[in-house]
């Protein structure tokens, strides 16, 4: 929310929840219907394509999510090392609603509208004109609306609320207050319509234009640089013609420069380029990834839980893990992602952390499994096979015990065994299977303990820590356990 929030602020539909994509259903199911029902030369195919051009657009934008989170966990070409926190996933769970607003617009104009209807599937002069109309007028005039919303006016009623989040996801290049994306549609609408004036429109056209505009949005702000520097070194203009990740990612950290949307040119010519540009670009291709001191091992254990990762819908990751009615529609992709796993057997990094002392990485292995004495004897396998390890295996079953005798009443019938983490740990933005958030299990606590006291040997398969020691270090670190409230037969 922006700091003094203006009017219009809020998305008309807010009220409706997750329950918001009604709004669509009755257009949905009308172009369906004259389509089935009209005669094969009557029949609106440009009006027939919009919904499933929709659900590409929600594709799209979580392929550029879990991407990126991919790719800033691992660190690697990461510009921005800050993370982000569950506040901010929070702020930034509605970035569906310009696709919503986007399909809206389009069913709208393509109904009331006749040069909107029945368009062709290609037209090349409709793309050029589209594309020849966004490198001048659209370009032109969303770098100077967007130098007004940072007038302090504007700013505070408005543009603050995407300025909110310094450390960028890609969706975040979406998360505006209701009019501001009202005035950025009406913008993208310049081309679309002089084409659809000029007769020139396609449903290609406007496919590929949103696409492309989805696509340098979630580039913008992924906080990662991908783009190879040989691109700008055989042609140097391209550096006028496109901006990179980091390009953008200074205008969230200085707030004053690099206004332009995808083209940075009017930023040279305003003289509104960030001096330091280039330096983070090149620095940021040359940063490897992280020399990581703690690595948490963790699996899948439900077919549905692959969605809770933090790789995967960001809203239910940085929630408890519950059964989700909606996870069924999308069943197929799940027998799917249980194939993946049985062919892919490498684990993979889906969370960084970090305190004042350490850097640690959650590791997944693409297994379904929940007991581990079977497994691999609790880690102990790893030991025995590896003599000479120099990482330390730890299965935190000391911690575990150590929070059974110092916390569980006499009284107590059933135990769950979880704790607070300190403020200090950052990134942490995601929730560790069914617990709350900022609350991690005694077994990935005692791991990072175990690392924060430099202790040197092996703590797992039958050979227990001491019980006390191990306590008392996790409370001095800053873990808490955490307190339930009380229940009553």
């Amino acid at each position: 929310m922006a700091s003094t929030p203006g009017i219009l602020t809020d998305w008309p539909w807010k009220t409706l929840g997750s329950f918001k994509y009604v709004i669509l259903a009755p257009w949905v199911v009308h172009s369906i219907y004259q389509y089935v029902v009209k005669d094969e030369t009557e029949r609106d195919v440009s009006s027939l394509v919009i919904f499933p051009f929709l659900l590409w657009r929600i594709i799209h934008n979580q392929i550029w999510i879990s991407v990126s989170r991919y790719r800033t966990a691992k660190g690697n070409a990461r510009i921005l090392d800050k993370g982000i926190e569950f506040d901010q996933v929070d702020r930034e769970g509605n970035w569906d609603d310009q696709i919503l607003l986007n399909g809206l617009l389009l069913y709208i104009v393509s109904y009331v509208m006749e040069e909107a209807s029945k368009l062709p599937l290609w037209r090349t002069d409709g793309m050029v004109i589209i594309f020849l109309l966004h490198i001048g007028p659209v370009e032109f005039l969303y770098y100077w609306l967007h130098r007004a919303l940072h007038h302090h006016y504007l700013y505070s009623r408005y543009h603050s609320h995407h300025h909110s989040s310094i450390v960028t996801q890609p969706i975040t290049s979406v998360i505006h207050p209701f009019v501001e994306e009202l005035a950025y549609f009406g913008l993208f609408a310049i081309p679309i319509m002089t084409a659809v004036f000029s007769g020139t429109m396609s449903v290609a056209a406007y496919v590929v234009y949103i696409t492309y505009i989805d696509f340098m949005n979630n580039m913008g702000h992924c906080n990662f640089e991908f783009i190879p520097n040989r691109l700008f070194t055989i042609f140097p203009p391209l550096k006028f013609l496109i901006y990179t990740p980091s390009f953008h990612s200074l205008h969230h950290t200085k707030f004053r420069t690099n206004y332009s949307l995808f083209m940075p040119f009017y930023d040279y010519i305003y003289a509104t380029f960030d001096k330091s540009s280039d330096t983070l670009y090149k620095e940021s291709l040359r940063k490897e990834e992280d020399v990581v001191d703690v690595v948490h091992l963790t699996h899948l254990t439900s077919p549905e839980s692959i969605y809770h990762l933090r790789l995967g819908f960001a809203t239910l990751a940085s929630r408890p893990h519950t059964s989700t009615w909606y996870l069924w529609l999308l069943y197929p992709i799940t027998l799917v992602s249980m194939l993946l796993t049985w062919i892919y057997g490498r684990t993979f990094v889906v969370e960084r952390n970090q305190t004042n002392e350490l850097n640690m990485q959650t590791w997944m292995i693409p297994k379904y499994k929940f007991q581990g004495d079977e497994l691999n004897k609790h880690g102990a396998i790893y030991v025995e096979r590896n003599p000479k390890l120099k990482v330390r295996v730890v299965d935190g079953n000391s911690l575990a015990v150590a929070v059974v005798l110092n916390n569980i009443p006499k009284f107590a019938t059933q135990v769950l065994l979880i704790g607070k983490v300190p403020s200090s740990l950052q990134n942490l933005h995601s929730c560790e299977n069914w617990l709350p958030r900022r609350v991690m299990s005694a077994w990935r606590v005692a791991g990072i303990v175990h690392a924060m006291e430099g202790w040197t040997e092996h703590e797992c398969g039958d050979a227990i820590f001491d019980v006390e020691q191990v306590w008392l270090a996790s409370l001095r670190h800053g873990f808490q356990p955490l307190e339930m409230p009380a229940t009553t037969a």
